[in-house]
């Protein structure tokens, strides 16, 4: 999906902030409108509130009622999907690779760091995308599978969220 720019792991968790990551969003007027059909007549579906899932290799994550996010494994899935979506008057797919970063967590720490770095309602469920604050900046953190969260942040605060993961693994018991 993304170049692994660092990498960090200890006590049952495992760390890696990735850049650039192939992302776009997709935003629209009504979940019902032309382009949730044309999304749909391309095999895709638009996550429920506060749901993220995955689907023909992309992964979706709900951001609000006309807000969503599609993370896909290459760029070229995404350059597909703008052609599918082109032309619909009621919404607009926004490419946004290489404005993102992708903080991967996976182990068994999961739960205790990120109850730390933004309290025990950032932590999503799998299949859940949650929308909250970590490390005193925004961060979308969806979980596609139990033991596995991942951690969207605007780039700039890429390295700063995971200075503040470093930070707090040390005071790991």
């Amino acid at each position: 999906m993304a170049e692994a720019l660092e990498s960090l792991e200890c006590r049952g968790l495992r760390v890696q902030l990735k850049w650039p990551v192939p992302v776009a969003a997709l935003r629209y007027f009504s979940p019902a409108g032309d382009f949730a059909g044309r999304l749909r007549a391309s095999g895709l579906a638009l996550p429920g509130t506060g749901q993220a899932r995955e689907e023909r290799g992309l992964i979706l994550a709900w951001r609000s009622p006309t807000d969503t996010l599609c993370l896909a494994p290459a760029a070229h899935s995404l350059t597909d999907l703008a052609r599918t979506l082109a032309g619909a008057a009621d919404g607009c797919l926004v490419d946004l690779s290489g404005a993102l970063a992708l903080v991967q967590l996976s182990g068994a720490r999961i739960a205790d760091l990120v109850c730390r770095l933004g309290g025990s309602a950032s932590l999503p469920r799998p299949g859940e995308a949650r929308r909250s604050r970590m490390a005193d900046v925004p961060v979308l953190a969806l979980c596609r599978q139990e033991g596995e969260v991942w951690l969207l942040v605007e780039r700039g605060f890429g390295e700063h969220l995971l200075g503040w993961v470093r930070a707090t693994v040390l005071d790991f018991p």
